[in-house]
């Protein structure tokens, strides 16, 4: 990976702790949750006309992303309510970074050198550090642990689906505003006994629609990087996104830095060029 693909993941990975921080420190994230995916869609389609549709071979990737995305917002809503952002996030993104790692090298053949894989795991651990040191003192149920499992694994699933879509698409950002579209209507439908889709964005969208321009241009991003870059290494620096989930609740939600959330903090800093030169 060269130092423009880095940059694109960590910023992704920024973005992407935004936007879901805010997400679980909303009152209703079920809500906010579909209102800024619902926005998304809406945004993108004007681009569609600039961007064009991605490539047929890519839609068969496109309907199973649609389908583990659903699903793990589904899990992870519901593994919020049992456990708590900052046990919940960590480990499902730890989850899904040692998911990738296998599944990368049995659908596209890619094999990480030993800096690579080093990396891979000292992100993964510094996330299980970071979900230890939410839950000390916490009781985690068996129910809990069963959602976030389901989570991690939609997350590897979904990656792995628009990773191959991505590059049989012809343009990144084509499939990423169509993907955009299929999961909110995916999750509209799912949502639909609570009501029509358009009451959570009438009641939710100032602070639906930063959400909705923040995780759209993470999700970009990433596509951009997985186009053309090793996919296990970007998404362990995606994943990173937890640690800066961390720095935002210490600098912007006067959470206390603990001297566990700065080692979760400098293990990840010391992965970056692992997975740079790995």
């Amino acid at each position: 990976m060269d130092l423009t693909d880095v940059a694109a993941a960590l910023l992704s990975a920024v973005l992407h702790a935004g936007w879901n921080a805010a997400v679980k420190a909303s009152r209703n994230p079920t809500q906010v949750m579909t209102a800024q995916m619902l926005l998304g869609a809406v945004l993108v389609v004007p681009a569609l006309f600039w961007s064009g549709l991605p490539s047929l071979a890519s839609f068969g990737w496109i309907a199973a992303s649609t389908l583990m995305n659903t699903l793990t917002v589904v899990a992870l809503l519901r593994a919020y309510e049992l456990g708590g952002f900052g046990l919940v996030y960590p480990v499902v993104r730890s989850l899904a970074v040692l998911l990738v790692v296998p599944m990368a090298a049995v659908l596209t053949g890619e094999q990480l050198g030993t800096a690579g894989m080093a990396g891979i795991l000292i992100i993964s651990l510094s996330l299980i550090v970071l979900a230890w040191d939410a839950a000390r003192g916490q009781g985690v149920t068996t129910q809990a642990l069963r959602w976030i499992l389901a989570a991690g694994v939609g997350t590897a699933a979904y990656i792995m689906c628009d990773a191959q879509g991505v590059r049989l698409s012809g343009s990144p950002w084509a499939y990423g505003f169509v993907v955009s579209i299929t999961n909110a209507v995916a999750m509209g439908w799912r949502q639909r006994r609570a009501g029509p889709p358009w009451a959570p964005v009438a009641a939710h969208w100032k602070l639906a629609l930063p959400l909705a321009l923040a995780s759209m241009a993470s999700y970009l991003l990433i596509l951009w990087v997985w186009s053309h870059a090793p996919i296990a290494p970007a998404a362990a620096l995606r994943d990173t996104s937890a640690i800066f989930a961390v720095l935002i609740a210490v600098f912007w939600l006067n959470e206390p830095f603990t001297r566990t959330r700065i080692a979760a903090v400098l293990m990840a800093a010391a992965a970056v060029p692992l997975l740079r030169f790995g």
